[in-house]
């Protein structure tokens, strides 16, 4: 199924808009995770760690699965397809990857640093706070980088689909000629 230009502008859109919330939302998480884990005042830190909450029960999750399926569409429904390139089948996996971490290990950290402040305690491990950010952040700044670059060439799948679409052609080019 190939989508059709204007929805494959659609998607493109709305993949790219996606994207680009994900890494901006996790670069404010960065940022108030720092200023929980940095800053002397009980105050500051309660209300970092109650933004960082908002963020990851409101629009991490929201943002993450528009990224997933906008791409998820393009790769279906455009010529690079999903398995027939490494830069996109390695996207793909690393978006599956930071969107279940975000739903396991990011928003589990933010809570209990969230539980921790609020019953009146310090941070529990600032690791919990910076460590899911840092590392997200890092991954979507790749997935960016190999957008752009698109490196590494075809799989093997994508190899074999060329040969066997390249084939056809030369069939079908020779069925249309016409003996004289």
């Amino acid at each position: 199924m190939k989508l059709s230009r204007p929805a494959r502008r659609a998607s493109l859109v709305v993949h790219v808009s996606a994207s680009a919330a994900w890494l901006g939302l996790t670069l404010g998480l960065l940022a108030l995770g720092v200023t929980a884990a940095t800053t002397g005042s009980a105050v500051t830190v309660e209300a970092s760690v109650r933004a960082m909450k908002l963020f990851a029960d409101w629009l991490l999750l929201p943002v993450a699965f528009a990224t997933f399926v906008s791409g998820m569409v393009l790769s279906l429904g455009t010529p690079w397809g999903l398995a027939r390139y490494r830069w996109v089948y390695t996207k793909f996996w690393l978006t599956l990857a930071t969107t279940t971490a975000t739903v396991f290990a990011l928003r589990q950290g933010v809570n209990a640093a969230v539980a921790a402040v609020a019953a009146g305690e310090s941070l529990p491990d600032t690791g919990d706070i910076l460590f899911a950010p840092i590392v997200s952040l890092s991954a979507y700044v790749f997935m960016t980088v190999i957008s752009v670059l698109k490196p590494w060439g075809p799989t093997k799948r994508g190899r074999n689909q060329r040969a066997s679409a390249s084939a056809r052609r030369r069939v079908d080019a020779g069925r249309t000629r016409q003996p004289a």
